[in-house]
């Protein structure tokens, strides 16, 4: 037995010793859950001052980055205006550059496609052809979301139509001219665009049954039948509302009686008189068929002046 007062035979006193460690343990226990509070305050007033802190830093930047995009905006707009004034003054390559310069300053801004636009205007204003679809395929692809893409396309296919230089010798331009009319009809059929277009279309087949029709007399005279008939077919099927159209169709007509197949012959010669039987090119397949057909007219060009005078001298 321990003994602290009295004579010792009193049992509460391990009782105290026992209540006192509790009483000691409980203190200890509230001192470290008092700490273990403090120091959550202390962590959660340092979270709190570093996102008041943070806030002040971000609304700093965004203050930063509206005056730099302000001051990029306004650089923009300084460099669009300088290219406008220099395309006026006729000096297009200098405001090429200066539209390019507006674009690259700001290019998420609705300023960049237009700008890009106007520099591939002032390249096909003086003619520098390769530069302008250079800019306009760029054009296509990056701002395929722009209110002006019809006039893209239409440029596009102007750009090509106008560096023809030889469609004897190549017809590239022409083809791809064709390819970029034909886009701009399909997606944008309402537009002015779309109808001077339609306008260019007609004048590139022209040209291209021209030159599928040169090749064919040329086979022709070679004796070169299934070259010539190739070219031929060509005409009739994908350039059938060009001039060239009834030429083709004689031709067809005169390779085929020339190698023996007479009813292929007969076949085009109908086709030929339906359309066009009162055109230059029936009277020649005409003549394919009846060799005297010449000589039936000649005949009846000697007896009307005849007829003529007799009922004349019949009025006396």
């Amino acid at each position: 037995d321990v003994v602290i007062w009295g004579k010792g035979d009193e049992k509460r006193d391990l009782l105290y010793v026992g209540d006192l460690v509790d009483f000691v343990n409980k203190a200890i226990n509230f001192q470290k859950s008092l700490l273990e509070n403090t120091m959550h305050c202390i962590k959660f007033i340092s979270i709190l001052l570093l996102l008041i802190l943070n806030s002040c830093s971000n609304d700093k930047k965004i203050s930063e980055n509206y005056i730099e995009n302000k001051d990029l905006e306004t650089e923009m707009i300084k460099a669009y205006n300088e290219g406008m004034s220099a395309l006026k003054k006729g000096d297009a390559f200098f405001a090429a550059k200066k539209f390019s310069e507006a674009e690259l300053l700001y290019p998420q801004s609705k300023w960049a496609p237009r700008a890009s636009l106007m520099s591939a205007y002032s390249h096909w204003s003086q003619q520098y052809y390769n530069d302008c679809i250079i800019e306009l395929k760029r054009f296509i692809k990056i701002y395929s979301y722009s209110k002006n893409l019809d006039y893209a396309y239409y440029l596009l296919g102007i750009s090509y139509y106008d560096s023809i230089v030889d469609e004897k010798t190549d017809l590239r331009p022409l083809l791809q001219a064709k390819k970029y009319f034909l886009i701009l009809g399909e997606k944008f059929p309402e537009t002015d665009y779309s109808l001077d277009a339609k306008y260019k279309l007609e004048l590139i087949n022209d040209i291209l049954a021209a030159k599928e029709l040169y090749l064919a007399r040329h086979y022709i005279k070679k004796q070169k039948w299934v070259a010539a008939i190739n070219r031929l077919k060509n005409i009739v099927t994908n350039y059938e509302t060009t001039i060239f159209i009834e030429e083709a169709l004689h031709r067809l007509v005169e390779v085929h009686y020339v190698i023996g197949l007479e009813n292929e012959a007969q076949k085009y010669a109908k086709t030929l008189g339906y359309n066009y039987k009162t055109g230059r090119w029936y009277k020649e397949t005409y003549r394919v068929f009846n060799q005297d057909y010449k000589q039936i007219i000649e005949i009846k060009k000697k007896r009307k002046p005849k007829i003529l005078i007799e009922k004349i001298k019949s009025l006396f």
